[in-house]
């Protein structure tokens, strides 16, 4: 078990994180902040869904969702169609302009971090794809009301886990163009000082 000194240096050393996103940030075109990112990111990593689904995986309500949304459907980045289900809902689809926008975020994204990661070994950004995910993990659906339930056996990996569940990460990123910027970029309206 790390001590808690080491939690308190985690601590630190993970709000630095917001540094790494604002860059991303920066690059991204004037047009697509970071919740129009996510928006085209969800879809393009889950595909066709309605808008109370997307609010869920941006963990945000549904007037944040529709704005975001109509930002993306002005640009025509993505397109409204009546669900066969439910007339009065929506399903949500990436255009192909949509599509291009994407791949597009995904590339500067990319390119950033490769710049930025110049001096790292291909193992050293395998190790922390390794761990980013493991830490993603060990918190769980950051949706859910109540704690994540983790058990000892479960949060120790077996042997070789850690580079499975690298090779993984990265066998996921190259199915789909998505940036870096996610639903996690989303941050609260109300903020305390750091």
């Amino acid at each position: 078990m790390a001590r808690q000194a080491q939690f308190e240096e985690l601590a630190r050393q993970l709000s630095a994180v917001g540094a790494v996103k604002r860059d991303l940030a920066r690059i991204m075109p004037h047009d697509c902040p970071a919740g129009s990112a996510a928006v085209l990111t969800l879809l393009g990593r889950h595909g066709s869904m309605r808008m109370s689904k997307l609010a869920e995986l941006l963990a945000v309500d549904m007037s944040v969702t529709s704005r975001h949304v109509a930002h993306v459907a002005e640009r025509g980045w993505i397109e409204r169609s009546p669900d066969p289900a439910d007339k009065r809902s929506r399903i949500l689809h990436l255009t192909p302009a949509g599509e291009a926008t994407l791949v597009e975020l995904s590339r500067r994204s990319t390119e950033l971090l490769a710049e930025r990661l110049a001096d790292w070994s291909d193992a050293e950004v395998d190790q922390l794809i390794g761990l980013m995910t493991r830490l993603r993990d060990s918190f769980g659906d950051c949706r859910a009301t109540a704690p994540h339930p983790r058990s000892p056996a479960a949060t120790a990996p077996a042997p070789g886990a850690a580079g499975a569940t690298a090779k993984a990460a990265v066998a996921s990123a190259a199915r789909a163009p998505t940036p870096v910027l996610e639903a996690p970029v989303l941050e609260p309206t109300t903020r305390t000082p750091a």
